[in-house]
C-alpha cells in the first residue's frame, strides 16, 4: 500500500547506538564510526586487494587505532531506489524503470538484503517498504507514473531518518541509495543541505544519476555531484538509453567492491558537530579512495 508522508523534525543516531524505543531520546552504547571505502587506481578499476594494515586513519590530524577492517560485499545491504516522477523525466520514463528492476534484480539478495522504492514529485510517496522480495520491488518499480514537480531534497530526508536508518546499529550493515532525478528541486520543505546532513547521520552513500540528456551541465547536474562526492558515491551522466543500464552496472559492481573501515575516536566526541577524517592507502599515492570526508557525532 502506498503512503503519503509527513516529515517531521530530525533525530538521528550514529554507528554504536543501541536500539531506542523512545525515538526522542539517544542512548550511547559502544561508539563506532564506521566508512565504507571505495578504493580504485589512476585508471578507475577497482582495487580489492587491500587489507587492514594498508589503511591509515587520522581524524583532526591525530592518528586513529583501526578496530574492524573487512570487504563490504559481504554485509547486509539495506538500498534506497528514489525515483523522480515528475513531468520533467517523462520521455525516458519507461526506459528508467526497466534499467533499475535490472538493477534490482542484480543486487538485491533476498534472504541478506532490504531494500525500499521511493517515488518523489509534489510529494515523496512509498511505493514499496524494507524488502528483500525481489519480484515485489520490481514490480513496484514498473507500476510508477510521472506526473507533477520535484520534492528531490525531501526524499532523500525521508528514506534516510525513516527508513534506512532502521537496522541498528549502523555498521552491521552496508546502506546505499540510488537517485534518479533532474536535480531540479522544486517542492521540498528540506533544503540540500539539510538532505545530506542526514544521509551522513544514517549512513547512506548516495548515488545519483542524472536525467539530463542535453550535454550541458545544469543546475540541477550540480546539485546531484554535489550530494554524491558529500556522501562518497558518484554521480552519472547517461545520455544514452544504453548508458543508463551502464550506469546501473557500474553502481553495482561497486556495491561489490568495498571496504568497510571502522574506529572508536580518541578522544571521543559528543558534541554533536562535524568532525573530518581523512584516510589514506600507506605508501599508495597511485590510488584514490572516495569516501564520506567525516562524521556528525552525536550529542551527549
Amino acid at each position: 500500500m502506498n503512503r503519503r508522508l509527513f516529515l517531521g523534525a530530525a533525530a538521528a543516531p550514529l554507528a554504536g547506538f543501541a536500539q531506542n524505543p523512545d525515538p526522542d531520546r539517544i542512548i550511547l552504547d559502544v561508539f563506532r564510526v564506521n566508512f565504507l571505502l571505495t578504493v580504485s587506481d589512476r585508471k578507475g578499476r577497482f582495487v580489492i586487494n587491500l587489507n587492514k594494515e594498508d589503511f591509515e586513519v587520522q581524524e583532526e590530524k591525530k592518528m586513529q587505532n583501526i578496530l574492524e577492517f573487512y570487504a563490504e560485499s559481504n554485509l547486509p545491504l539495506r538500498l534506497g531506489i528514489l525515483i523522480d516522477t515528475s513531468n520533467s523525466i517523462r520521455d525516458r520514463f519507461r526506459f528508467q524503470q526497466e534499467a533499475a528492476v535490472e538493477f534490482v534484480n542484480s543486487v538485491v539478495r533476498p534472504k541478506e538484503d532490504r531494500a525500499i522504492v521511493v517515488s518523489f514529485d509534489n510529494q515523496v510517496e512509498l511505493k514499496a517498504d524494507l524488502t528483500g522480495d525481489v519480484e515485489k520491488l520490481s514490480n513496484t518499480i514498473r507500476d510508477m507514473r510521472p506526473g507533477g514537480g520535484t520534492a528531490l531534497f525531501d526524499a532523500i530526508f525521508y528514506a534516510c531518518k525513516d527508513k534506512l536508518m532502521q537496522d541498528q546499529p549502523l555498521f552491521k550493515f552496508r546502506r546505499a541509495m540510488v537517485v534518479l532525478s533532474d536535480g531540479e528541486d522544486t517542492q521540498s520543505i528540506r533544503t540540500r543541505e539539510q538532505a545530506i546532513e542526514m544521509a551522513l547521520k544514517a549512513d547512506v552513500v548516495v548515488y545519483t544519476i542524472s536525467t539530463n540528456i542535453t550535454r550541458i551541465q545544469s543546475e540541477g547536474d550540480k546539485v546531484l555531484k554535489h550530494i554524491s562526492e558529500r556522501t562518497g558515491g558518484q554521480t552519472f551522466f547517461p545520455f544514452r538509453a544504453s548508458d543508463l543500464t551502464q550506469s546501473f552496472e557500474n553502481i553495482a559492481n561497486e556495491l561489490r567492491s568495498q571496504y568497510n573501515l571502522l574506529y572508536r575516536p580518541e578522544p571521543i566526541k559528543t558534541d554533536g558537530q562535524w568532525h573530518p577524517v581523512q584516510i589514506r592507502v600507506k605508501n599508495r599515492k597511485d590510488l584514490i579512495i572516495r569516501t564520506r570526508p567525516g562524521y556528525f557525532a552525536p550529542k551527549a
